[in-house]
């Protein structure tokens, strides 16, 4: 009885019969606001028309004019009786403190929020788009001025409080478990992000200790007479080996013996990370007894409440649709991978351009010049594409037609993240893998339009290429980006308010300043929200974690920077959200969502491109194959040598000068005794000297790198399976609560049983005797 009572159809009783349900201190679920439209106006007849809809669903509107109009919106009780008999709430929510009406408040905005959404004033013609058409301006809910957000304030949105535990409980009785569960795992990104810091930093200052004494950095520095061959054809001399002693020294920092222990030791880092997640997030979610609470059947709930004669919207799918899906997002990430080229081609027509450049210093750093500008310039690429993979991602999401709002989230989250990881990563990929191994060899070079030669690797390796771009990267995107991403919006609001402030004392208001009005402004003068305010935060942070892991072998600070960024991450976002946006409407969840499988696929990449890093970029691999192959150790049985002792030269291939098709220029530092006898120069590759064919080395050094990418795939991902296997991701006091909660339900069942059909029985044979 109670179930068709609370299923029954809105009342179109008047505003004034209803206002008697409404307590004395009236509080306002959400504003509207809108411009002072010409009475009759199509737009006009829009307003009036969507909260006379309202109004027949019993709320309560009040009507404030200032510069603009602004509509305060006050749901009936009948909507959340319904909401808790339909889900079956249990009453602890009634213990809580924060709470209106018997309904916690994130609760109820959100089943506001949802209700001014889905309420048509026409087939299809919603609150969001009569905000497109500009009938109105805005739609929030209200910060409100209590002990609550003022707790927030002083105690967590506070630059001082940087080093300080984050109060969850608060957070999530503000702003609901999706923002809460946002934080809480920023916080534990952060805090796990510590010992990754320390690992990188001692692998980096491992490198420092033995700076100077590294027998491949000696040689380097002692090739005075090792004449190289030119890296590029025009104005490009012959030069010495011996010029890059301090490149060759910088790149040991993070290229040594520990690189591959690092490595492996991140692998296991990233899959202790998500299992000690889920295992933290179970605790949190169920001192918030969510673990029985289901999204899709909480949606449906809200469907009927909104409307009791919604038609349920079944699952479907198309084939059709699926295909042109895929072949639209093939098409934009050739598009991407076309930009990728694009900047590759950049970095190779640069190289040329800066060493015919009228500058001495640029010309003699003309590669490092061009791989820094090509950062620079790809960073740009990145802020730039970032809008339009937003654009491209939102229209593949329509053209789905997702049947709730969850899965259009889920499916713009996968291809946002999709086409953003091959915008930061793509040309990354080139360099770590591509790049001076496609562009062919002395007197027979790979060439861009039949001209400009394929850019080679730093003269150092090719890992210090990598190692530049990701620095260059992730430092700008973790300082400037942070830098616009707090002061866009801290300068929008000052000038909001200034701009309020003057026009206050230019005009005079309209009506009498009411408390009400000066509410409403403060939140209005706040920076707007969307429904993806939430999700760019978690979308940076998976990039974040990408350079973080992906090829932090080349980069092994990058957890340091990581978390030096997010102790101010946290704080940045929440001054954002308590002191200089309108207030987010708070969703509720159970978990992070598709972003837990976005980081686990994040793990694995990582242990297939650390791999490959080690394998190929590296000169790790060949180092090995010659210390045990060709070092004196093995071939002349010495021990009181260094094993890598002429490790450079058998390295270097030879190239006969009189094989090249134009006259190089020679350096004017050269000696002229060896000016005059210039007949070969060395690069770097395994070559024979006679024909330029792959030597017997090269073949060795590929079978070891084929070797060690398949160990070490394999131990990483056997090693994160132990871990994944060890480390369980619930709680056992977590499962010991559960199971002792539905112990006790049954019990309660068994015992309301007995009360319903043997008591009875009981009674009657006592009467009859």
């Amino acid at each position: 009885m109670q179930d068709e009572i609370m299923l029954t159809p809105w009342r179109d009783d008047p505003i004034e019969q209803l206002e008697a349900l409404v307590p004395s201190s009236m509080k306002w679920d959400f504003i509207l606001v809108c411009d002072k439209h010409k009475p009759g106006s199509e737009k006009d007849a829009k307003r009036k028309k969507f909260l006379e809809e309202l109004e027949k669903k019993g709320f309560i509107i009040k009507n404030i004019e200032d510069k603009k109009l602004f509509y305060g919106v006050h749901a009936p009780s009948e909507i959340f009786r319904k909401y808790q008999c339909l889900l079956r709430n249990p009453d602890t929510e009634l213990q809580n403190p924060h709470t209106r009406e018997n309904v916690l408040i994130t609760t109820r905005i959100r089943i506001v929020d949802f209700i001014l959404q889905n309420t048509e004033t026409s087939p299809e013609e919603t609150l969001h788009k009569l905000i497109k058409k500009k009938v109105f301006e805005a739609a929030f809910p209200l910060h409100e001025q209590e002990e609550l957000r003022q707790f927030l304030k002083v105690n967590w949105a506070r630059w001082r409080d940087i080093l300080y535990r984050q109060p969850i409980e608060k957070i999530r009785s503000y702003f609901g478990e999706k923002v809460t569960l946002y934080f809480a795992w920023l916080g534990w990104y952060t805090c796990i992000l510590f010992p990754a810091a320390v690992l990188g930093l001692t692998q980096f200052l491992y490198g420092i200790f033995y700076y100077d004494s590294s027998q491949v950095s000696k040689e380097v520095c002692e090739a005075n007479a090792t004449i190289m061959c030119p890296l590029c054809d025009q104005k490009c001399p012959f030069w010495q080996l011996s010029d890059t002693c301090t490149y060759a020294k910088l790149t040991h920092l993070f290229d040594n013996e520990g690189t591959v222990l690092f490595a492996m030791l991140m692998a296991l880092w990233a899959t202790v990370f998500l299992e000690l997640w889920k295992r933290q997030r179970a605790e949190v979610v169920s001192s918030w007894e969510l673990y029985g609470w289901d999204e899709e059947e909480e949606e449906l709930a809200l469907q009927l409440i909104n409307n009791p004669k919604h038609d349920l919207q079944e699952n479907q799918h198309s084939y059709v649709r699926s295909m042109i899906m895929l072949l639209l997002v093939m098409l934009m990430i050739t598009v991407l991978i076309g930009i990728a080229h694009a900047l590759v081609i950049y970095r190779v027509v640069a190289t040329v351009v800066f060493t015919q450049s009228d500058f001495e210093f640029i010309r003699q750093w003309a590669d490092t010049v061009a791989v820094i500008t090509g950062a620079v310039l790809h960073y740009v690429t990145i802020i730039v594409m970032t809008k339009v993979n937003k654009r491209v991602a939102l229209f593949l999401c329509d053209l789905e037609k997702p049947r709730t709002f969850s899965e259009r989230e889920n499916n713009f989250a996968v291809k946002m993240f999709t086409f953003q990881f091959l915008t930061h990563f793509s040309s990354l990929i080139y360099i770590a893998f591509f790049l001076g191994r496609i562009n062919g060899r002395p007197g027979n070079y790979v060439r861009v339009a039949g001209k400009w030669r394929l850019e080679e690797c730093h003269p150092s390796g090719c890992i210090t290429d990598l190692f530049i771009q990701m620095a260059i990267i992730m430092i700008l995107k973790q300082t400037l980006s942070n830098f616009v991403e707090y002061l866009s919006p801290w300068l929008t609001y000052k000038f909001r308010m200034s701009c309020a402030k003057g026009n206050d004392h230019r005009k005079e208001r309209s009506v009498e300043p009411c408390s009400e009005l000066e509410e409403w402004l403060r939140n209005y003068q706040l920076n707007e929200v969307n429904v993806f305010s939430l999700f760019d935060e978690f979308l940076e942070m998976m990039i974040q974690y990408s350079f973080t892991t992906i090829f932090v072998a080349a980069f092994p600070l990058a957890p340091l920077l990581a978390f030096l960024n997010n102790l101010i991450e946290i704080r940045l976002d929440a001054i954002k959200m308590v002191r200089l946006q309108r207030r987010m409407v708070p969703r509720k969840t159970t978990d992070i969502g598709i972003w837990l499988q976005v980081l686990e696929a994040i793990g694995i990449l990582a242990v297939i491109c650390n791999g490959l890093v080690i394998a190929i970029t590296s000169d790790f691999i060949p180092m090995q194959v010659y210390k045990y192959t060709y070092s004196p150790c093995m071939l002349q049985n010495h021990t009181d040598i260094d094993c890598l002792t002429g490790y450079i030269n058998n390295s270097l291939s030879v190239f006969r000068v009189q094989d090249f098709e134009w006259q190089m220029k020679l350096p004017e530092k050269l000696p002229d005794f060896i000016r005059s006898e210039i007949t070969e120069c060395r690069y770097r590759d395994y070559r024979n000297s006679d024909d330029y064919s792959y030597s017997v080395q090269f073949w060795h050094v590929f079978a070891a790198r084929l070797a060690f990418l398949i160990l070490f795939e394999h131990v990483a991902l056997c090693i994160k399976l132990i871990a994944a296997w060890y480390v369980p991701d619930i709680p056992l006091s977590v499962k010991n609560k559960l199971l002792k909660q539905k112990y006790e339900k049954l019990k309660r069942e068994l015992r309301l049983d007995y009360i319903l059909h043997e008591a009875p029985s009981s009674s009657s044979i006592s009467e009859g005797e």
